[in-house]
């Protein structure tokens, strides 16, 4: 019987993913799209022109010489990201403005022409070294999209940026992954260019055929449909990829999912970055965001069968600011915590349904902490029980399955169940699994927890289930104001103090405590933090920039009263709407240092604009700002219009000249505030 029982262990070690005994359902990843998945979590960087001038899309006629970084340290970076516990670095080796951080030969507008080490420089190759020497892996975001070649909307162009993605493929070593940006907008010649997908594919497959490719359309990997991190609760790996192309409209709900019955595997990649833009700002060093919320991008994306690719804006100096650093090792401290201890692998297993007569297949695969080892069903079994017992009851709050991805994304659903006294109470009920879903829970303490396969393509399979107790964190405060200027400030977190102020400084305990809704009806800000256990434990510090209150406030533009009510909703046109105005009655002069648009992430949403002011409501004059707001269709957050000007004015208008999306012609505005 021990001689049984070591081949079985020896079989089980040294198997190949692929077991005659299991037939694969549907598409299925390469070994490299598995390697890939693995690694959950790792950083993106942008870095360029635009740091250097407050821009999200350059413009590609900013002079080079304005990159220059007085401290680069590509070594930092990938110590940073070592620490943070992220597996590798993919760098914006050329954004749309066609500035190369590398001296490409192809091109007038790189490091070569910039102030940086005289023309010297190479960030990339700094950037290749630094990750081999912390072991981590390299990656490179090439926009094909260039604002400052001339060669751009000809013929001619394709085999320019296909040189230049020879030139990034042969110089620095192994890349992983090949992110493409989708964006095709004007040239400096005012055309857009038909783009070569096959060449550029072809070229870098013929240096690195095993790279993921990042897009819409995959192959790798796809786009998972917003740039806030979130995939969505039903994600399969799979897309029909013959109906995608990069940079098309339309389609980021089924980016979000997947598709049940993909021909390829194409899974989602969730990018997001750390501050409200993409590319490093002064003005947003107070607002990267906070420790619970990258905890909720965090089990939004890998909790949820994605990757997550986390943006660090490199700052003027050429290094990750201190304030992101920080966070993100709060963020791989708390990741630590969370799972520290699997209980599961103290648990009695038992299942249902089992695979018989097949050493491959066992219950005691579930809690080995290997993943190529499984249990399944019966050919045919599309259900199963997974139940973990205890001899003394357990306390946790986080559940992790995990399906064997090599054989296919089986599971389409799934309960989670505790014994309480004689009967099972179900506590969650989810959709796919895939790589991995984690499940945030109440803390629940219980002897016995069943996980149950309700639904799947075919027999599950599965590698591992894992229990946690992950620690509580204190939620963060929620800052609102109404339209009357009356500010409420709440947060999630059971019994919390909070305490707030309106001069910018950090809350203390000595701080103005808030109790109930109070009066500021001017532009400032509003601070708060929340305390718990007398003060000893605090969430994070939550700053909020306000605007005038519309208080008597009036909107001159028909039915459009929604655009300042200071709620969710938002005040949106019929097609065909552009050029449309939306004019505002402040009710008194009083001096104006800025607009802000906030659009409605539903739909007609803004890119180009123009604002103009008036004392009296006819005379106008010329815009006092007009301009377009950058990638503002993904990711739709506040945007702001700075106005330089002493002058006091009564009346506002806001002119929205063209959509972010061609195929959306409604005009919407969930907020138009004022500074």
């Amino acid at each position: 019987m021990k001689k049984v029982i070591l081949l079985a262990l020896l079989l089980a070690g040294s198997k190949a993913w692929a077991q005659p005994e299991i037939k694969p359902v549907g598409a299925l990843p390469s070994a490299a799209q598995v390697k890939w998945q693995q690694l959950e979590y790792y950083m993106f960087i942008h870095f360029g022109p635009n740091t250097f001038t407050d821009k999200e899309w350059g413009h590609g006629d900013e002079d080079p010489k304005v990159f220059n970084p007085s401290e680069l340290d590509a070594r930092q970076w990938a110590r940073t990201a070592k620490l943070a516990g992220m597996k590798g670095i993919i760098i914006t080796a050329k954004h749309h403005d066609g500035f190369c951080l590398w001296p490409s030969e192809y091109s007038k507008h790189t490091v070569r022409e910039s102030a940086w080490k005289n023309g010297k420089g190479d960030v990339l190759a700094e950037l290749s070294a630094a990750c081999r020497e912390y072991g981590l892996l390299f990656g490179v975001y090439l926009s094909p999209w260039d604002r400052n070649h001339p060669a751009y909307g000809t013929p001619e162009y394709n085999q320019v940026f296909a040189n230049q993605l020879r030139e990034v493929h042969t110089k620095y070593g192994d890349v992983f992954e090949q992110w493409f940006d989708g964006a095709n907008g004007e040239g400096p010649n005012g055309k857009k260019q038909v783009y070569d997908w096959d060449l550029f594919e072809g070229t870098v497959k013929k240096y690195h055929p095993n790279v993921i490719f990042f897009s819409d359309a995959g192959p790798g990997c796809r786009w998972i449909g917003n740039e806030e991190g979130y995939a969505g609760t039903t994600n399969w790996s799979t897309l029909n990829r013959a109906d995608f192309k990069p940079g098309m409209g339309g389609i980021t709900q089924i980016l979000n999912k997947g598709q049940e019955d993909g021909t390829h595997w194409v899974p989602g990649e969730a990018d997001v970055s750390i501050r409200p833009g993409w590319f490093y700002s002064a003005s947003t060093d107070n607002k990267v965001k906070t420790l619970p919320h990258l905890l909720d991008i965090y089990y939004g994306s890998v909790g949820r069968n994605a990757n997550l690719l986390l943006n660090i804006p490199v700052d003027r100096r050429g290094r990750i600011h201190a304030t992101d650093s920080t966070r993100l090792m709060e963020l791989r401290r708390a990741l630590d915590e969370d799972f520290k201890l699997n209980l599961a692998r103290k648990a009695r297993i038992a299942t249902t349904n089992t695979r018989q007569n097949n050493p491959m297949t066992s219950a005691v695969y579930l809690t080995d902490g290997n993943y190529n080892t499984y249990w399944a069903t019966e050919e045919g079994k599309t259900t199963g029980d997974i139940t973990l017992s205890y001899a003394s009851p357990v306390t946790f709050n986080r559940i992790s399955v995990q399906e064997f991805i090599p054989l296919g994304q089986r599971v389409r659903s799934f309960t989670v169940s505790v014994l309480e006294g004689k009967e099972w109470k179900e506590i969650a009920r989810e959709t796919t699994v895939g790589y991995k879903r984690i499940l945030r829970l109440p803390m629940i303490t219980a002897k016995s927890i069943r996980v149950s396969i309700l639904d799947a393509k075919a027999s599950p399979v599965i590698s591992e289930v894992a229990l946690y107790q992950a620690p509580e964190l204190i939620a963060d405060p929620i800052i609102t104001r109404d339209k009357e200027g009356m500010v409420s400030i709440k947060t999630e977190s059971p019994d919390p103090v909070i305490h707030y102020t309106t001069d910018g400084s950090a809350p203390t305990t000595a701080s103005p405590k808030y109790d109930n809704p109070f009066a500021f009806p001017a532009a400032g800000t509003v601070t708060a933090r929340a305390f718990v256990n007398n003060g000893q434990k605090a969430s994070a510090t939550i700053i909020r920039k306000l605007g005038i209150a519309p208080v008597g406030w009036r909107v001159l533009t028909p039915g459009a009263e929604a655009a300042i009510d200071a709620t969710p909703r938002a005040w949106t046109t019929k097609e065909n709407a552009y050029p449309a105005e939306l004019v505002v009655d402040m009710g008194r002069e009083q001096p104006v240092k800025g607009v802000s648009y906030i659009p409605n992430p539903r739909g007609g949403i803004v890119y180009k604009y123009a604002v103009y002011l008036s004392a009296d409501g006819k005379e106008w004059g010329k815009a006092v700002a007009e301009g377009t707001f950058a990638n503002v269709q993904n990711n739709p957050i506040e945007q702001s219009i700075n106005i330089s000007s002493s002058a006091s004015y009564r009346f506002v208008k806001f002119v929205a000249l063209a959509p972010a999306n061609a195929e959306d012609t409604r005009v919407s505005v969930a907020e138009l505030v004022v500074y």
